[in-house]
C-alpha cells in the first residue's frame, strides 16, 4: 500500500499502450476507465471499471499530486465496457444508494456546519487568536441535542462522511460524536456529557503548538520528537484551562487522553479507575475514530474490524466495562457497514440495538444474485423478525463495487 491511503491492491499494468498523464483536475467524481488508473508506476487507484470517488481525488491532492496516469479510456454511460448496456446507469443507481443511506440532508448539514465551525476555532487556537468559548459551548449542545433526536445518522457520518479537507476538525467531532453516545449508554448526566463533549472537540489542540517539521516528518522519529508528540496532551490541557478558561475536569480528560488502564500510557501513567470517566471515554473514542478514518499513510478498516481489534485489547489500554458499552453502543456491526447475509444478500446496517447486536436492521443494495434489487427485494430487512436471515461477513466499499462489476 502507498503512503497515500487509497491504495488497496498492486497489479501489473497493460502493455497496450502507453499510459496517459491524466491532470486531476480534469477528473470527475464518478468517472471510470476501461483499464486501471496508477497514482504512480506501481501503486492503483481504482481497478478498471471501478467509477473514481471524491474522496479518492481528496486524498491524492492533498499530498501534492496533480496527475494519474491510464492506458484506457473513460467509459460513459452509454459504453459501459462489458455486459448488459444498462448496466453503467445501474452501477450509478447502486453508487447513488450507496452513498445516500443515512444521508438526511439536513442532519448532514449541521454535522458539516459543525465541522466547519470547529475547523474554524482550531485557525484561532493555532493563530494564538482570542475565542469566546461560548462558541464552543453553543457548537457542543447543538451536537448534543442533534445526537439525541439523530443518533443513527450521526453514527453513520462518522464511518462515511465524505467531508473535503478539515481532517483534523472532523476527527475531533467525530471523537465526540462517539463519546457522547458512549456517556449517554452510561447514563452520565447531561452536563458531564457535555464536558465530555468539550473535551472531545479540544483534546488535541495542544499539537497546533509543536514544530511542524515533527508533525509533517514522514520517516521515524527520534525518541526526543516522540517526546515533543507525548508533550501535546500537557499542552492541550494548558489550552483548555488557562487560554480557554474552562474547569479542571475538562482539563483532567484532555491531559488524560492517553494514559492507560494498566498504568503503562502518559503523562502520568495513572492506572484504572485514577483516570478520569471521561478520559477512558475519550481513549476508546479516538482509537476506533482513527482506525475508521483515512489517513496519508493508510485507508480506512471496516467498523466491524475495528469493534474486533478494540475488543483484542484483554484491559491493557482500554476500561473493559466501558469499551462493552462502546461496543453495544456501536453495535457489532456499525452503522453504515455494509455486510452479506447468508442467502448473498448485500446490505447496510441501518439500526442497531443493544440488546440483539447480531440482529440489526438493514437496508437492500443488492439482491441475492448481485443484482440492483427489484421493487419487491428493496427496502429494508430486519433480522429481529426475519429469523432465517443472519449476517456472514462484512465487506468493505471497493468489494461491494467489485462485487458488483464482476456480476453484471
Amino acid at each position: 500500500m502507498c503512503k497515500s491511503g487509497v491504495t488497496i491492491m498492486n497489479e501489473p499494468k497493460s502493455n497496450k499502450n502507453e499510459p496517459k498523464s491524466i491532470p486531476l483536475a480534469s477528473l470527475q467524481a464518478g468517472t471510470a476507465f476501461s483499464e486501471a488508473v496508477y497514482i504512480d508506476e506501481d501503486n492503483i487507484l481504482v481497478p478498471a471499471g471501478i467509477p473514481i470517488q471524491q474522496r479518492d481525488l481528496d486524498k491524492i491532492m492533498t499530498l501534492g499530486i496533480d496527475t494519474v496516469q491510464t492506458t484506457g479510456e473513460p467509459l460513459h454511460p452509454e459504453e459501459p465496457g462489458k455486459g448488459n448496456p444498462e448496466s453503467g446507469d445501474n452501477k450509478n443507481k447502486l453508487m447513488r444508494l450507496f452513498s445516500t443511506v443515512h444521508k438526511n440532508r439536513n442532519a448532514y448539514h449541521v454535522y458539516t456546519m459543525i465541522v466547519e465551525r470547529i475547523n474554524g476555532l482550531f485557525v484561532k487556537i493555532s493563530d494564538g487568536t482570542a475565542i469566546d468559548t461560548r462558541a464552543i459551548n453553543t457548537i457542543s449542545t447543538q451536537l448534543l441535542q442533534a445526537l439525541k433526536n439523530q443518533r443513527e445518522q450521526y453514527i453513520s457520518f462518522v464511518l462515511g462522511g465524505e467531508i473535503k479537507g478539515n481532517e483534523m476538525a472532523k476527527s475531533a467531532v467525530n471523537i465526540a460524536i462517539l463519546s457522547a453516545l458512549t456517556a449517554q449508554e452510561i447514563r452520565l448526566p447531561s452536563h458531564k456529557i457535555l464536558y465530555i463533549i468539550i473535551a472531545a472537540l479540544l483534546h488535541d489542540t495542544g499539537m497546533f503548538q509543536l514544530p511542524k517539521k515533527i508533525l509533517e516528518k514522514k520517516g521515524t522519529l527520534t525518541e526526543e520528537e516522540r517526546k515533543q508528540i507525548r508533550n501535546h496532551s500537557l499542552l492541550s490541557k494548558n489550552i483548555v484551562i488557562r487560554n480557554l478558561g474552562y474547569p479542571d475536569e475538562i482539563g483532567d480528560m484532555v491531559l488524560q487522553h492517553h494514559e492507560r488502564w494498566d498504568g503503562t500510557g502518559y503523562p502520568h501513567r495513572l492506572p484504572g479507575n485514577s483516570i478520569s470517566v471521561g478520559a477512558r471515554i475519550l481513549s476508546i473514542a479516538d482509537s476506533f475514530e482513527a482506525m475508521v478514518s483515512p489517513k496519508p499513510y493508510r485507508g480506512s478498516i471496516l467498523g466491524y474490524q475495528a469493534n474486533k481489534n478494540l475488543l483484542a485489547d484483554n484491559s491493557r489500554r482500554f476500561d473493559p466495562d466501558i469499551l462493552k458499552v462502546f461496543i453495544l453502543t456501536m453495535g457489532v456491526y456499525p452503522i453504515g457497514s455494509l455486510v452479506v447475509l447468508n442467502n448473498g444478500t448485500v446490505a447496510r446496517i441501518a439500526e442497531v440495538r443493544a440488546s440483539t447486536p447480531l440482529r440489526p436492521k438493514l437496508q437492500v443494495l443488492m439482491n441475492k444474485f448481485k443484482k440492483l434489487p427489484s421493487n419487491e427485494e428493496a427496502g429494508f430487512i430486519d433480522l429481529l423478525t426475519e429469523k432465517t436471515l443472519y449476517i456472514t461477513g462484512a465487506i468493505g466499499p471497493k468489494e461491494l463495487l467489485e462485487m458488483y462489476v464482476f456480476n453484471n
